[in-house]
């Protein structure tokens, strides 16, 4: 039997339908392209963090049911957690659940195969444990995605995410470990530790924390890098900042959102620091490692953002030099605070803004790439097509050069000599 998965969203969920694949392969089944016609089954991982968000796994689950009428069409994520009565879905799927018993889809999907049953088991997310998952292998040959964490209690005011991802649950730090060295023993250079909220891993644990994890991942031989997929400036604490000043394998790349350079902003916004606070860490993070590159997120066209208070984002944004960003515009969402707050801007006005902002991330982009020109670096390869490889560095610059296909997953030595949108040309040492 043939399966197609689509994933919206986070690393979360991609981790999540990594773990599905890797469960239908052990069982049996062949994994076929989402836009085949003929698969038996369509699992829809989907994502609600914005509205858009919403169309897309509307679009997407209602695109499997029209490709085959015979297959089994299964749903899973946050954008189902809160469907539970949503007619205009359900009629379309055979299998829903939220974000409870992600590692159970695979058995769901069959039972339902073999009894013809519409399975409908969304829980309470708030009684949850976490999820138990591991994965060995990934579809890429040089970085692998770990799960340590899962659900936030941060309740940004905008934000949908604590209501269908539930509280803080951590992975069991030896689960963890024992993950990240088969991944290792299996080829992966590079790992990535991602969660709802990755730097509150830990929360629910007896005086184990974030730094904790990394001080033990440290340990483990083989592994050369270890990257953060996000972490929040207020969990960038001494004793992270301490274990970052003695690691060895933390990469130059970390990615903290900022959400609004305006501190009236990150207030309505629930943020729990202001923009002296977060420019305080950068600068502690820097004087660790000059070389680090700080990507952020920040969202525009926030409800009573003004002229004035967007113009104080764009000037702090330019003053903390990020390496590059992603821009949202503000997404209202039912049932948070900000949904109901008074002066919601325009369409036009958040496009608008949106542009100028990413106008500003792609020069601060640039400058970061172009600064390292006539550097070696080095750099795990990817990808090779046409007598090319395509990797990273540690601080996540990406590189193409002329080599061949055999050095995907080794450390090149690569001087960098030329900057071509968005990537820099080099040349084996």
């Amino acid at each position: 039997m043939k399966v197609a998965i689509y994933t919206l969203g986070c690393k979360v969920n991609t981790y999540e339908s990594e773990y599905a694949i890797n469960e239908f392969i052990k069982k049996g089944y062949e994994i076929t392209d989402f836009s085949d016609d003929t698969a038996d089954v369509y699992l829809i991982n989907t994502c609600t963090v914005t509205n858009t968000s919403d169309q897309k796994s509307r679009k997407i689950i209602r695109q499997a049911r029209k490709k085959n009428d015979y297959a089994t069409v299964a749903v899973m994520g946050c954008f189902s957690q809160i469907r539970e009565n949503d007619d205009a879905i359900l009629d379309y799927v055979d299998v829903v659940i939220g974000n409870n018993d992600k590692s159970k889809i695979v058995d769901l999907i069959e039972e339902y195969i073999k009894n013809k049953k519409k399975i409908l088991n969304i829980k309470d997310i708030n009684n949850s444990s976490f999820d138990d998952m591991e994965i060995d292998s990934f579809k890429t040959r040089t970085r692998a995605l770990v799960k340590i964490e899962d659900g936030c209690e941060n309740f940004c005011s905008y934000c949908i995410i604590p209501y269908v991802r539930g509280k803080v649950r951590s992975k069991n730090p030896i689960k963890v470990i024992e993950e990240v060295k088969k991944l290792v023993s299996n080829g992966y250079k590079e790992i990535v530790l991602t969660g709802i909220h990755t730097g509150h891993y830990g929360a629910d644990l007896t005086n184990y924390d974030f730094s904790d994890l990394l001080s033990e991942l440290e340990k483990i031989e083989g592994l050369d890098r270890i990257r953060i997929s996000s972490i929040e400036i207020t969990e960038l604490n001494d004793k992270f900042l301490n274990v970052l000043s003695r690691s060895k394998k933390i990469v130059n790349h970390i990615h903290i959102p900022l959400q609004a350079g305006s501190d009236k902003t990150l207030k309505k916004m629930n943020r729990k620091y202001d923009t002296n606070y977060f420019l305080d860490k950068i600068n502690k993070i820097r004087k660790i490692r000059p070389n680090m590159a700080v990507t952020t997120d920040v969202i525009v066209g926030f409800p009573g953002e003004t002229n004035e208070d967007f113009n104080e984002t764009l000037k702090f944004v330019n003053k903390v030099i990020f390496a590059g960003g992603h821009v949202f515009p503000f997404s209202s969402r039912m049932g948070t605070p900000a949904s109901k707050m008074a002066n919601q801007l325009t369409k036009e006005e958040k496009h608008m803004r949106c542009k100028k902002l990413i106008s500003v991330f792609d020069e601060l982009e640039e400058a970061y790439y172009k600064k390292h020109l006539q550097k070696e670096v080095f750099v795990i390869p990817e990808v090779y097509a046409d007598g090319y490889l395509t990797g990273h560095t540690d601080n996540y610059l990406k590189v193409k050069f002329e080599g061949c296909k055999e050095l995907i997953g080794k450390e090149v030595n690569v001087k960098l000599e030329e900057y071509k949108e968005k990537v820099l040309m080099g040349k084996i040492m």
